[in-house]
């Protein structure tokens, strides 16, 4: 049965190999299970349903696309877009976490349709590879500034906007947690992040006198009642919700086709012309569990890069993908130890992760204005305004009017003049 479905000897693989794959892949990317509710939880959201909505997201996706397309990816609420959804859409732009929810569902329709009609290379295409690169660069920076700001390095100032935090035993600790982390990334430690994670919050307990011990370590899940299926859908059939649609379904197709392309190299799953036969089911499965996301009640679902470690250690097919499932599966029982990680226990987590998404500045061209202008507004406002969104659209924005205005619209594929119009309406209805 299991070589009917996955071609375990084709790929030349063995459920024990791909069972080891599957728990590496898990061991990378439990970090999730800790700082997707802690980011989401700042909305209003039940912190402990987060918990088990962040496992089944992630058992979900990781079956789609284990069963749906048969590799080794593993899915689960992806980082930045979470912060999107928390700190822009919700604190910043005033949107309910049940309209946040609604965007999120809506963005994956859109990413299913988009997806059936064969549109999203076109919209890939579209946007120039530095403004690409610039997004996910961005959302780097965005996301370690979160870091610092939950470990307390950054702090507010009434002079000069931010500053630098007192050595509170939170910021003692999480410098610590954030070297040990770097360290065993350095050495190629697997579960890196996550040790970096908990012992942050052992020191927590020994040092930190406002942190507390569970009564209990292993409990059934904390219901998802209290966000399940509350999403709110025709509240954001507006206008002013077109952007913070496209901004996430642009994020999250970025994000996929990326990693896929990576993760489908790393497992020699690209053929001669390297092409991936792959990747159209890969980002239906995307899709589909994005859209699932906003009903369950958290942030879109994308495919992890952490895939790449289970690769490194023999997983090739979607077997992989059933093993890392049934793992976040198992971790919804540990929820009592999971609700007690401080937010200063995470945020190594994201400063680390917003390094790795940064890391690609090299590519950028900073060498003509009307691409080097787009380029750093949208790395520098995201973090700056505290929204991913804001910068994609200040970004397009400017990229459209410079070629227009230094006579390069040859250089403005069709549809990124649509790309353009939405992304400067988006910055009108912001400041109504």
């Amino acid at each position: 049965m299991l070589e009917k479905i996955f071609k375990l000897r084709e790929r030349h693989s063995s459920v024990k190999q791909e069972a080891i794959g599957g728990m590496v892949t898990f061991l990378t990317m439990a970090y999730i299970i800790f700082v997707n509710p802690n980011i989401l939880s700042t909305t209003g959201m039940d912190k402990n349903a987060l918990i088990s909505i962040t496992c089944l997201a992630a058992v979900i996706g990781s079956l789609l696309v284990g069963f749906w397309a048969n590799v080794p990816f593993a899915m689960a609420p992806g980082m930045g877009l979470n912060a999107m959804f928390a700190f822009t859409l919700v604190l910043k732009d005033g949107a309910t976490w049940q309209q946040a929810l609604g965007v999120v569902f809506l963005s994956g329709v859109v990413f299913i349709i988009i997806s059936i009609l064969g549109l999203r290379h076109k919209i890939i295409d579209a946007i120039p590879e530095s403004l690409r690169v610039a997004i996910g660069s961005g959302i780097g920076l965005f996301i370690a500034f979160i870091g610092f700001k939950q470990m307390g390095l950054i702090v507010a100032n009434d002079a000069t906007l931010v500053g630098l935090g007192h050595f509170t035993p939170a910021l003692v600790i999480g410098l610590i947690a954030f070297f040990v982390t770097v360290m065993l990334e350095h050495y190629k430690v697997k579960g890196s992040i996550l040790v970096g994670i908990l012992l942050a919050t052992i020191l927590g307990f020994i040092f930190d006198p406002n942190t507390t011990f569970p009564t209990e370590f292993v409990s059934t899940p904390p219901s998802i009642l209290p966000i399940f299926g509350k999403m709110e859908v025709l509240s954001v059939l507006k206008i002013s919700f077109i952007a913070p649609i496209f901004s996430f379904l642009f994020v999250n197709l970025f994000d996929s086709i990326g990693t896929a392309m990576a993760c489908s190299m790393e497992a020699g799953l690209v053929d001669k012309d390297g092409k991936m036969p792959h990747v159209k089911k890969v980002l239906e499965a995307d899709a589909v569990a994005t859209m699932l996301s906003g009903f369950l009640g958290t942030s879109s679902t994308v495919t992890y890069i952490e895939s790449a470690a289970g690769i490194a250690n023999g997983a090739r097919t979607g077997l992989s993908s059933v093993f890392t499932a049934l793992f976040f599966l198992l971790a919804m029982f540990f929820a009592p130890l999971i609700s007690m990680v401080p937010a200063y226990a995470t945020a190594p987590a994201l400063i680390l992760v917003g390094i790795y998404m940064a890391k690609h500045l090299v590519r950028i061209d900073f060498s003509e204005l009307y691409l080097g202008v787009p380029v750093f507004l949208t790395l520098l406002l995201m973090p700056l305004t505290y929204s991913i969104s804001s910068g994609i659209a200040y970004g397009f924005s400017s990229y459209v009017l410079l070629c227009i205005f230094t006579k390069n619209t040859d250089k403005i594929h069709p549809y990124m003049w649509g790309i353009g119009f939405f992304s400067m309406l988006e910055i009108v209805l912001s400041q109504m």
